[in-house]
């Protein structure tokens, strides 16, 4: 198969400290599985990812910091300039969230799922809130996510 023929999973990550770059690895090493054969998968932080990166994504996952109960500035600077953009091509678009709150991350993942809403994007999984202590055990979760998401990218499920 070709390049072209591939499926493209996007992943717009925010992960400013260890910890959230381990988590953003290991949704890729899910992602990157040996079984998945016809998905890319693409990394960009949030401030340099725009509209044609979404327009070439057959999937996405969001991960972002829970920051003053809100998401990070960064992921809401993506949102603010690829909203419009994109809002007539890429209805239906499967997404996931992947939220690190060091509280409860309901703000967070309140504002996320307006803006899906709006974008009329389609959560194919739960959203990942990762909350409260830091715990090895989210790794296995973002793992999984990033397997999940990409399999059925491969699929044709989405």
């Amino acid at each position: 198969m070709t390049q072209t023929e591939r499926k493209q999973l996007l992943i717009i990550a925010h992960a400013p400290s260890p910890n959230l770059q381990r988590m953003l690895d290991a949704i890729v090493r899910g992602a990157e599985h040996e079984d998945i054969e016809n998905v890319e998968v693409r990394v960009l932080p949030p401030l340099e990812a725009g509209p044609e990166d979404v327009l070439a994504a057959g999937a996405i996952i969001l991960m972002t910091p829970e920051n003053l109960a809100y998401m990070s500035g960064a992921m809401k600077d993506f949102f603010d300039r690829t909203y419009y953009p994109v809002l007539e091509e890429k209805q239906g678009l499967a997404c996931a969230i992947v939220v690190r709150a060091g509280h409860d991350g309901t703000g967070t993942l309140r504002a996320l799922k307006t803006i899906l809403t709006g974008l009329r994007w389609q959560q194919v999984q739960e959203p990942l809130l990762c909350k409260g202590q830091w715990d090895e055990a989210f790794l296995a979760q973002c793992e999984e996510l990033g397997m999940g998401m990409a399999a059925g990218l491969d699929a044709g499920i989405f």
